[in-house]
């Protein structure tokens, strides 16, 4: 089993040296529960609710810049993997609207978020990439970013490429639901998880932003999309641990001869793809 964590927080828009010791108390506290792997929110360096591009830009930071050292020290200090979002900049006129994978080794891997969502097309250049699989100390590790969990082939690339977890940050603007019933982002999470038999942590934030509310539904499941941590709409800031059998992502036996990757018909599939 690998502990996994989502540290749920409220990142503070035009406060970066704030919210990096918000993020640096949620990650202590997730090691100090023995977390291997601990997910942050989208866009937790910087909050995500910016007027325009230019906005961003200023808010944005390179790969080397402070936050993502921080991240790459918190890892050092506690033998942990921490993937977490990130507003990027990277010499264009527009930021990217990004997610690192990091270690003890430093940064292992920088995903750029192919599907903007809304006004975000207005902010960011959309990246044109594929989700990088990156094999860690404890297990193949991918992201995607929030929107990109909507399109089912997104998820399916990095399973397919032997992605055992994927982590998603996420902020997922709150909206209405049927009394009782777990958010529909969070059932999204759990069919990516469930229709490829692969592990999913999404990491959610909370705090209200520009009068932008947050469902905070941070979730892990199980490669059999169920839930082991987290996945109800919540207000507060909160670290979710939970035992994570990732191996169980090897296997894509769904019952009997049937396979969930092999079983699949790409020579059939050809109108998806238009």
């Amino acid at each position: 089993m690998t502990k996994v964590a989502a540290c749920q927080v409220a990142p503070v828009l035009g406060d970066p040296a704030a919210t990096r010791d918000l993020v640096a108390e949620a990650v202590r506290a997730a090691a100090a529960e023995g977390a291997q792997i601990v997910v942050l929110p989208e866009l937790v360096s910087s909050g995500y609710a910016f007027v325009d591009d230019a906005e961003a830009l200023a808010a944005a930071e390179p790969v080397d810049g402070p936050t993502l050292r921080l991240w790459q020290r918190l890892a050092s200090e506690h033998r942990l993997v921490v993937v977490g979002g990130f507003c990027e900049d990277d010499g264009g006129e527009r930021a990217f609207n990004s997610a690192a994978i990091l270690d003890h080794r430093g940064v292992l891997a920088v995903y750029r978020k192919a599907h903007l969502w809304d006004r975000e097309r207005l902010v960011f250049a959309a990246g044109s990439s594929a989700p990088p699989v990156v094999e860690t100390e404890v297990g193949r590790v991918s992201t995607v970013i929030c929107y990109d969990l909507e399109f089912p082939e997104w998820v399916r690339l990095p399973a397919l490429a032997g992605a055992q977890l994927v982590a998603a940050p996420v902020n997922w603007p709150d909206s209405a639901r049927p009394p009782g019933e777990r958010p529909g982002e969070v059932i999204r999470v759990q069919a990516d998880a469930l229709v490829d038999r692969v592990c999913v942590v999404a990491c959610d934030r909370v705090g209200t932003e520009r009068e932008v509310a947050w469902v905070g539904g941070s979730v892990i499941t199980d490669a059999d999309g169920w839930v082991l941590a987290g996945g109800w709409a919540t207000t507060a800031a909160s670290v979710l641990v939970a035992d994570v059998d990732l191996a169980a992502a090897d296997d894509k036996g769904v019952g009997g001869l049937s396979d969930i990757h092999r079983d699949r018909r790409p020579d059939l599939y050809t109108g998806v793809l238009d």
